[in-house]
């Protein structure tokens, strides 16, 4: 397989891929994110090893040999020296990466070949694609991409999940469909074999690498639900083009980091051929998962969130279809419950298994419970519509299961491995209808049943004409293929042993495997009837899961019989009568059968004595009921399908007989009257003979002729009418006129006597009377007519014949027999006809139509034909009338003599028309045009063959030398249309008035001179040549006037800009002379029109002007210091005011020659003449003392002047001054804790500023305590510029104005510099304090929970800080103490909820939904920024008071001790309670109600509730009543009544119930047990033992409290543990990556050093010396303003980053802000002095792509080899902050801009790009620019030096090794943190763990148990009951319980923390 067309890999020959000689690799380098983007092509010799191999990588990439690295392929395969020449083959792409399992930083591209497998040619023809079969195909095409999702998550242990996306939000993007799934997904190679058309399962192999790879066939299983049905490798394909345009395939596989992408797409494919590229090449996408910058497209934006799922997904696929037609967007939106219904039919079995979706049977988890197809279509405006096709209730194979009564299992074995399993099911019919299921998308039709004897008849039958078997393959439905039926499941021809009915009651599936062949898309198989229909396949039945061989037919039929009798209900018998036996029948039939006198049968009632009729009994029974039978011993009424009738025959004068017959066999369609009518009849006697009479005279005779209409007959033997009159007793028998004969031929009227119970024509062997007459029938008159075939196309005027056919009345063929004139009429036309024609074949001829048609295409037109006379005379015809044949020409202008001047062509609109004047059209239809009258005159063609109208024109008519008139003639004619005359016009022909000649006058006061071409003309230099004129002649000499259109195409090279208005008068413009002699000009004047061109030319040589200027010149240094004089001469010359040298001076020029200047020492000056060279040269210049710099001499001669500049150099230091400071007038901005904008350099000057290059004089800062800058102040000294850089300070300061002063110490004396005033901002950035809004009022129960708490970040400027992470800001909560107002060591803390979408701003953080704690009481809330790992910004306090929740239950304050009680006399013996206080709590034990009044009743019950001898309180009471008032109810005694009934030892319970009124919830009671005993003693004992009993009680409850707590601590420690444990692991593991390898031992120590180091590498780097920029920044006051576009972005290279800086001059101190409101306030700030660009109003949509390739790239190739190293501009900016602001911005002023080599390699490369594309502005790195109009040269083109961009450069960034470190250091630092809590979680828990084995601990252990078994043992001596929970509850707060989760749940560990803190060892 070759590849096609270039940048494709070239796929060799040979087996190993690499072919005949070097094998071509890809490599992609992404070791580093800095990586170059592009891939590097290797050349591998073909005997190269993996040696070899690696070493020309290293040179090509230019790495070191020791360097360690891995090579892989895409799939991440190592390549090693073993797998080497397998795995680098030709065209192969590699990565080079720092391991095997390396995050991708960048995608790359792989280059991939996808030709179509060779099956495409073999197996071409095999299958069509999708054929509809009346049903929409789409369905089936979206089932080829969930085979492949099936197929690919075959081997999943989990959920199967396949999604359909149908995305039709035009708000996200074009319409699309995207098919995804969870399964292994594809390598690149993977990837690459599914673009290969037919490449299928089986010939993957080889060179393929596919996940069929080495095919097995799967294990058989039941249904061959094996999802193996991913098979040809086409079906995918075909489906995704037969959906869209296009295809995106996206897939990750599991054990990979990569995703890989590959497009296909029509548009494409069709680009690549209009190329001539190779089409079926193409690119893998490879890059990390959720990466989607390569989604630019608007229509696609919606895959950036589907791309953006992938982060959570292992491995899965994805198939994105765009491009979707949009009549399949129609049906997949209008019908989307249909088609969802129709896959879910498609996959019934693999969605719930082999038995189907039985409703009936509960859902057990299995394989196949795992496979979930989810559909969900999203439109823009409505809720998404998802829909999982198991919850699909309606799909056929889920009705045919769930209306089955029973089923028939079976296999079938063909020849070679065939097995097919099949399944047959019965649909019974009950009580008034079928069960069969009618398809509601599709109904079936029903097909007529044939009669049988014992069948039951119905109207209709279940099935209809649908066939029985639907088909499976492999599990899925093949839906275009079913099979009728078998040999033993098709209706009997006899009477079988079941009604025929109930063979259209079954349904059935086949289940096939693989061995039967399918279409490639699935729609039909190939062979299967043909082979389970041949002689040799086996069929055998399934029981019990077993195969049975036995007789198919027979098991069916048995089967089938079984189910009629059990399941069908089609009969109601009713007034039941008993059991009897009937002995005329066989003995084992006689009984029992039950007797009933009526049915209910299809909705009639039949009983006992109603006339009835039968059917298909020979002879018909007529009788009345007597009894119905139903065998079986059955019981009132009942529902059955059989049963007999007992009939007793009628009359029964005639017939004294009874009869019994199936009930099946009554006539249900015959009226009771009928019956009785036939029974009166019988009576009547039989005919003797037969008389017939005609009583309308309409008589019939023998052999007569009729026309069609006539009434009854019989024709030859063929009964094909026939009435049976009945005889009226008094009347005789009665024809009527019931039908008329219609049909042509021969009949026979036959009238025949016959008996009415057999229709039989003897009786008693005699024949009865009858009579028989014969005529014929022939057709009828003409009644209506119908056209034949015509023969178009009909054209105006041409005849054509309309051939016509006549009917009779009944359709019969007719003649026309009689003269008919036809009519005919058509709107707009006027037709005429030659003849019509009679006979067999009756024809109108020469039918001509004439009229207006409008267009060549002709019009449509219906044409009425009337014949009179017809009952149906009228017929319409439409016809299309074409124009007629050509028949004249019509020329444009009419006017037969035509004026036109020479040398220009007439244009003639000529129309060819026909008769009537339409325009026409036929083949050949060329209109010439000749001219006579001159030699070489143009002949004029014109095509009208397919318009019929047109311009006629050509080239223009050129007569030469023509000075007068001329006439022409032209001939206008259509050489193929001879009969059409030809058209003649008269030209006449007028001398050109265009431009002839051209003359140039130079005028002098009156007079004009001629300037001749290429004459030469002096003039004084510097002079203007005025009053040039010129004159234009024509071809007849005459002087043309100058018009406006003449005047633009006049030209001169002198003047780009010419007055129009001078041109008019015939002006030229003035000629500038030369200002220098040496110049000479030359003068063109040019006019050009589209006839001529004309020039006329001279030349002005420049003469030399008056004396205007003295020139001095300096030889020698221009330097001077004070005190010397200058080293050198001035030489002074004369010259005019250009330049020109003028001999003028002479030796007595000497003594006026005057020299003048500013400090100038005039006793040492020498002036000297000169002659050789007519100057003077003047010496001994010296300056007084003074200032340095620039000094001007000025030198005078006569009234002449000029200047020369010499330099002074500076004195000593006397001050300092500050270097690119901003206006000292003004306070510096500056924000609180910030750098300063510029650094402080500080330059020494002498006492005229000038600067003092001193170097070593220290500088110091003076500056307020206050007033605090990092670095702290330290000495400084100057350079050898006399300069010190005191570098960028960081200022700590209140907010407000402060100072700072520079000194310099000189000379042991201060030197005192400027004073610098600081105006400090507040950080909109630094938090100071969290604001925090909550509901005020709100009350806070306990348990309940909190109102919401909204907090946001203030900063010093009092703005909200956005942008904050929620995980940083907490919440603390804990009670108040007397210890203060510090939150202790265990406050409970909480997180921040997630924001809702209702939710403010960014920047607010809710607190929601926090519990409430259940003490009532007072507790602080304290909310908490985490500003950095040491310092917390914490809130105010917020103090709440927690109140008691709403009452639920009665409680004692003090918890009283069993009391034990006896009913003697004493009353401390029948003391029930004392001093008891009852008060009111909440859930969690919290006193409420204070403000409740009622009464607490007081009832003692025993423990059963029927046990009504319970003791009475004092008083023989049964209840007391206690006053309950300020939340309490107080019970100072409560005594039982001396003597009281009660059972001895027994427990009572005293119930305390609230009653208070105020309250409308009843409230628990609480409930005091009491031991009863009526011995006084015994009372003592167990009091004493109560006592005992309850003080263990108490001690249990808090051992359990303990222990609990204590395993609930230890969890959580686990826990923590574990958590702590995994984030070291993450960290590690992410350490390695950087190769950073911590030790197992000494961790720490190897950690702190490693930090120590890398921390210093870091500071050195950052303190190297850098390029930046010292333009003052904006000081963003907001965050709306960016900054200055210079500190925007940085540049690493020097050369590029001054050449870009230059570019951009202009732009360098314009501030960038986001919104146009924000760059107003900065303009009025400044009153319109600074720059400024707002954001918001950039046109986006023009910036350029900073993806795209540089021009020299066609089509992802390289058009030519460029030199220089081109590259984007933009792509050498880095920006350190706003990235995506800064890329738009500099996109805007950028562009494409190109930075290159030198201008050599940037001309070269502009030559080369303009050949196909624009080019835009390029830049090199020398500091050259070539516009984008290709413009270069000149200063404004190139760059100066970096010193004179006067600090306007951008800055270096920081190095990159600096940044690597900076990550290194950060994940070093997070381990260090991560191992220190790992280390305290384990010693914490050790700790923990060795405390709950200390003996104290173990000891408590023992001590519980103790207590267990005495409390036991103290009831058991009680007699109570055993402690029950339910008891339990009522006197103990319920306990929380603990789950075997190693992580208690929040509410739990905050419960549990809470018990911790109240349960401490001293309670125990």
């Amino acid at each position: 397989m070759a590849a096609a067309g270039g940048g494709g890999p070239s796929v060799g020959t040979g087996e190993d891929g690499g072919g005949d000689g070097c094998r071509t690799v890809y490599l992609f380098d992404r070791r580093e994110k800095e990586s170059e983007l592009g891939d590097r092509v290797l050349q591998v010799e073909e005997r190269s090893d993996y040696a070899r191999f690696r070493a020309s990588v290293c040179q090509t990439l230019g790495i070191s040999p020791e360097e360690k690295f891995v090579i892989t392929t895409t799939s991440r395969k190592e390549i090693t020296c073993d797998n080497f020449d397998d795995t680098v083959k030709d065209g192969v792409t590699l990565y080079l990466l720092q391991s095997v399992n390396q995050l991708l930083l960048t995608a790359t591209k792989e280059r991939i070949d996808f030709l179509p497998h060779y099956d495409t040619l073999v197996k071409s023809g095999m299958y069509e694609y999708y054929a509809s079969e009346g049903q929409n195909p789409l369905p089936f095409a979206l089932a080829e991409l969930i085979d492949n999702s099936l197929s690919a998550t075959s081997r999943n242990t989990g959920i199967r999940r396949i999604q359909i996306k149908l995305l039709f939000d035009e708000t996200q993007g074009k319409p699309a469909v995207a098919v995804i799934d969870n399964g292994r997904g594809m390598t690149s190679k993977q990837l690459n074999n599914w673009a290969v058309y037919r490449l299928s399962k089986f010939t993957r192999q080889g060179d393929f690498e596919s996940d069929h790879s080495g095919y097995v066939r799967p294990v058989p299983v039941p249904r061959s639900l094996n999802s193996d049905i991913s098979y040809f490798g086409v079906g995918g394909k075909q489906a995704v083009f037969f959906v869209g345009q296009s295809a995106r395939m996206i897939s990750k596989p599991a054990d990979s980091q990569d995703v890989h992408e590959l497009v296909l797409s029509k548009e494409d494919f069709e680009k690549k051929e209009k190329n001539k590229e190779a089409i079926y090449s193409g690119y893998i996408r490879n890059r990390k998962p959720s990466d989607s910058v390569h989604i630019t497209n608007d229509d696609e934006r919606f895959l950036h969130h589907l791309i953006l799922e992938e982060k959570e997904k292992d491995s899965f696929t994805a198939v994105v279809i765009t491009g979707v037609q949009p009549e399949h967007i129609q049906y997949l939106k209008n019908y989307f419950l249909l088609w969802t219904r129709q896959l879910a039919h498609i996959y019934h079995y693999y969605i719930h298994g082999p038995k189907g979706n039985e409703k009936r049977t509960s859902k057990e988890v299995g394989p196949f419970n795992n496979i979930d197809i989810e559909i969900s279509m999203f439109e823009k405006g409505k809720a998404p519509k998802i829909v999982n096709l198991r919850e699909i209730e309606d799909d056929m194979q889920t009705l045919y299961i769930n209306t089955a009564a029973d089923s028939f299992e079976f296999k079938a074995h063909v020849e070679g491995d065939g097995v097919v399993e099949g399944i047959i099911r019965y649909h019974p019919f009950l009580y008034d209808r079928e069960t069969y299921p009618d398809d509601p998308c599709f109904p079936s039709k029903l097909k007529d049943e044939d009669d049988d004897d014992d069948c039951f008849i119905l109207e209709k039958a279940a099935r209809g004409k649908r066939p029985i078997f639907e088909c499976f393959w492999n599990g899925r439905l093949i839906p275009y293929t079913s099979v009728e039926d078998f040999d033993w499941c098709t209706p009997p021809k006899k009477r079988g042993l079941a009604p025929i009915e109930c063979y259209n009651r079954i349904s059935g599936a086949l289940f096939t495997n693989d061995k039967f062949q399918v279409s490639t898309n699935k729609l039909t198989f190939m062979d299967l009837e043909l082979k389970l229909k041949d002689k040799n396949t086996l069929f055998t039945r399934i029981l019990n899961g077993q195969e049975q061989r036995m007789k198919i037919d027979r098991e069916f039929a048995l089967w089938l019989k079984d189910c009629h009798e059990k399941y069908d209900k089609q009969i109601k018998f009713t007034s039941f009568k008993g059991i009897i036996t009937r002995p005329d029948l066989p003995s084992k039939k006689q009984g029992p059968w039950a007797t009933y006198s009526a049915i209910e049968w299809d909705g009639k009632i039949y009983k006992a004595g109603q006339l009835v009729k039968t059917i298909k009994t020979l002879p018909l029974f007529y009788g009345s009921i007597v009894k119905f039978f139903l065998y079986g011993d059955h019981d009132g009424e009942v529902y059955a399908t059989g049963g007999e009738v007992q009939i007793a025959m009628e009359p029964q004068a005639l017939y004294d007989e009874v009869k019994t017959v199936p009930i099946a066999k009554l006539d249900r369609t015959v009226a009771e009257k009928a019956v009785k009518k036939y029974v009166e009849d019988e009576m009547a006697r039989l005919p003797d003979r037969l008389s017939v009479t005609w009583p309308e005279g309409d008589e019939l005779l023998p052999n007569e002729i009729r026309p069609a209409g006539t009434p009854i007959a019989s024709n030859g033997n063929k009964e094909i009418i026939s009435h049976i009159s009945q005889h009226g007793g008094k009347w005789p028998y009665w024809f009527k006129k019931m039908e008329n004969i219609q049909k042509l031929g021969n009949y026979t009227l036959k009238l025949q006597v016959v008996l009415n119970e057999s229709n039989a024509d003897t009786y008693a062997g005699r024949p009865l009377p009858s009579k028989a007459i014969k005529f014929s029938v022939k057709e009828g008159k003409p009644e209506k007519f119908s056209f034949g075939l015509m023969d178009p196309p009909f054209r105006v005027g041409v005849p054509f014949n309309i051939p016509l056919e006549f009917q009779d009345e009944f359709g019969h063929t007719s003649q026309l027999g009689n003269d008919i004139q036809p009519v005919f009429e058509a709107s707009g036309l006027s037709l005429h006809y030659e003849e019509i024609t009679k006979g067999p074949n009756c024809v109108i001829r020469g039918v001509t139509a004439r009229g207006p048609v409008n267009s060549c295409q002709g019009k449509n037109f219906n044409l009425k034909v009337i014949l009179p006379g017809l009952k149906e005379d009228t017929q319409i015809l439409k016809i299309r009338l074409l124009p007629g044949p050509p028949h004249r020409l019509k020329v444009k202008p009419d006017s037969e003599i035509l004026v036109i001047e020479n040398g220009t062509a007439f244009p003639f609109q000529v129309e060819v028309l026909d008769e009537s004047d339409n325009i026409t059209t036929q083949p050949k239809l060329i209109v010439h045009c000749k001219f006579f009258g001159a030699p070489n005159l143009p002949v004029y063609v014109v095509d009208c063959s397919s318009s019929g109208t047109s311009i006629l024109t050509g080239s223009a008519i050129q007569v030469q030398n023509i000075k007068k008139d001329q006439t022409l003639k032209a001939k206008i004619e259509i050489p193929s249309c001879k009969d059409v005359a030809p058209v003649e016009k008269t030209i006449k022909l007028l001398p050109s008035s265009h431009v002839a000649r051209l003359q140039i006058f130079s005028v002098e006061g009156q007079k004009a001179i001629q300037i001749k071409h290429q004459d030469e003309v002096n003039w004084i230099a510097g002079d203007v040549m005025h009053n040039l004129i010129f004159q234009m002649y024509d071809e007849g000499e005459r002087e043309i006037h100058i018009t406006s259109a003449l005047a633009d195409k006049i030209k001169v090279n002198w003047t780009p800009e010419i007055n129009k208005e001078h041109l008019l008068q015939g002006l030229l413009p003035d000629v500038q002379v030369p200002t220098s002699v040496k110049d000479m000009r030359y003068c063109q004047v040019s006019f050009q029109d589209d006839h001529v061109s004309l020039e006329s030319a001279f030349t002005v040589r420049p003469l030399p002007d008056e004396p205007k200027h003295l020139k001095c010149e300096l030889k020698g240094g221009k330097t001077v210091q004070m005190g010397q004089e200058l080293q050198g001469e001035i030489v002074v010359i004369v010259t005019d005011q250009y330049g020109n040298q003028i001999q003028a001076f002479s030796p007595s020029s000497l003594s006026a020659l005057g020299i003048a200047g500013v400090g100038l020492d005039s006793s040492h000056l020498k002036t000297t003449f000169q002659e050789n060279t007519q100057s003077i040269s003047v010496k001994g210049i010296k300056f007084i003392p003074g200032p340095p710099g620039n000094k001007d001499l000025c030198f005078t001669w006569r009234e002449f002047s000029d200047f020369i500049r010499v330099q002074l150099i500076s004195g000593p230091p006397a001050k300092l001054l500050l270097i690119d400071w901003p206006e000292l007038k003004e306070s510096i901005p500056v924000i609180n804790g910030r750098e300063l904008q510029n650094p402080l350099i500080v330059q020494l000057c002498d006492q005229w500023d000038n600067p003092a290059p001193v170097p070593q004089v220290k500088i110091s800062l003076v500056k307020a305590n206050n007033l605090k800058l990092t670095p702290s102040n330290q000495q400084h000294k100057t350079d050898e510029r006399g300069r010190a850089n005191l570098g960028v300070f960081s200022v700590y300061a209140p907010r407000g104005e402060h100072v700072m002063q520079v000194r310099a110490i000189y000379n042991k004396s201060n030197i005192e510099g400027p004073i610098i005033k600081l105006m400090i901002l507040p950080d909109p950035e630094k938090p100071i304090r969290l604001n925090i809004k909550y509901d005020k009022d709100a009350s806070f129960l306990a348990g309940g929970i909190f109102t919401d708490f909204m907090i946001t970040v203030i900063s010093e400027d009092d703005s909200i800080i956005k942008n904050i992470n929620p995980a940083r800001i907490s919440m603390k909560m804990w009670q108040l103490s007397n210890s203060g107002n510090r939150p202790p060591a265990n406050a409970e803390t909480f997180s921040c909820n997630k924001i809702k979408d209702n939710d403010k701003e960014d920047g607010c953080f809710y607190f929601r939904d926090k519990a409430i704690p259940n003490k009532v009481g007072t507790y602080c809330i304290q909310f908490g920024f985490m500003m950095d790992k040491a310092n917390i910004l914490n809130s105010e306090q917020i103090i709440v008071d927690v109140l008691p929740n709403e009452p639920v239950k009665l409680v004692p304050k003090i918890q009283p001790a069993t009391p034990a009680v006896s009913n003697v006399r004493s009353v401390a013996s029948r003391t029930l309670a004392k001093d008891l206080h009852l008060i009111i709590t909440d859930d969690y034990n919290n006193q409420t109600g204070i403000d409740l009044v009622g009464t607490v009743v007081a009832t003692i019950k025993g423990s059963n509730e029927e046990d009504t001898d319970t003791p009475l309180f004092i008083g023989k009471v049964r209840t007391l009543e206690f006053p309950f008032v300020k939340g309490s109810a107080e019970i100072t005694n409560l005594v039982l009544a001396e003597s009281s009934p009660g059972r001895d030892s027994t427990e009572y319970f005293i119930i305390f119930e609230p009653q208070l009124p105020a309250l409308s919830r009843t409230l628990e009671p609480y409930i005091l047990p009491f031991m009863f005993y009526n011995d006084v003693k015994k009372q003592q004992q167990m009091a004493a033992l109560t006592k005992e009993k309850d003080q263990v009680s108490k001690n249990i409850i808090m051992y359990r409290s303990l222990f609990e707590a204590s395993k609930q601590l230890l969890d959580e420690m686990k826990c923590r543990v574990e958590e702590a444990k995994l984030k070291e692991a993450q960290l590690q593991t992410e350490l390695k990556t950087h190769n950073i390898d911590i030790p197992t031992t000494q961790q720490m120590p190897h950690i702190e050093a490693l930090l120590k180091r890398k921390l210093s590498e870091q500071e050195e780097l950052r303190k190297k010396p850098r390029r930046s920029c010292t333009l003052p920044n904006y000081t963003k006051a907001t965050g709306d303003v960016l900054g200055k576009i210079a500190h925007l972005a940085q540049i690493e290279d020097d050369r590029a980053a001054m050449v870009i800086s230059w570019h951009l001059a202009s732009d360098m101190d314009c501030v960038v802000t986001l919104t146009t409101d924000a760059a107003r306030r900065i303009y009025d700030e400044t009153q319109g002095r600074q720059q400024v660009l707002p954001l918001d109003s950039i046109y986006k949509k023009t910036l350029p792509d900073w993806k795209r390739p540089l021009p020299h790239y066609r089509n992802g190739k390289l058009y030519f080899k460029p030199i220089g190293d081109p590259v984007f501009a933009r792509d050498l900016l880095t920006f350190p902050d706003n990235v995506e602001h800064c890329e738009t911005v500099f996109g805007m002023l950028l562009g494409d801009t190109i930075i290159l080599d030198n201008l050599d390699a940037a001309n070269h490369y502009r030559k080369e790009v303009v050949k196909i594309t624009h080019c835009p502005t390029l830049l090199t790195r020398d500091g050259d620019r070539i516009r984008s109009n290709g413009k270069f040269g000149g200063l404004q083109n190139k760059a100066p030096p970096m010193d004179k961009l006067r600090g306007m450069v951008f800055g270096a960034p920081i190095p990159k090794q600096c940044l690597v470190l900076g990550e290194q250091i950060d994940l070093l630092q997070q381990y260090r943190t991560a191992v220190n809590k790992l280390n305290n979680v384990i010693e914490d828990l050790n700790r923990q763990l060795e405390y709950l084995h200390t003996p104290d601990m173990k000891k408590k252990k023992q001590e519980l148990d103790e207590q267990e078994k005495n409390l036991k043992l103290i009831e058991q001596k009680l007699g109570m009951t055993p402690t029950r929970k339910g008891n339990d509850s009522l006197r103990h707060p319920t306990k929380v319980e603990m789950t075997d989760c190693p992580i208690p749940p929040k509410r739990m560990r905050r419960e549990a923390s809470r018990q911790n803190r109240i349960i401490t060892k001293s309670d125990v």
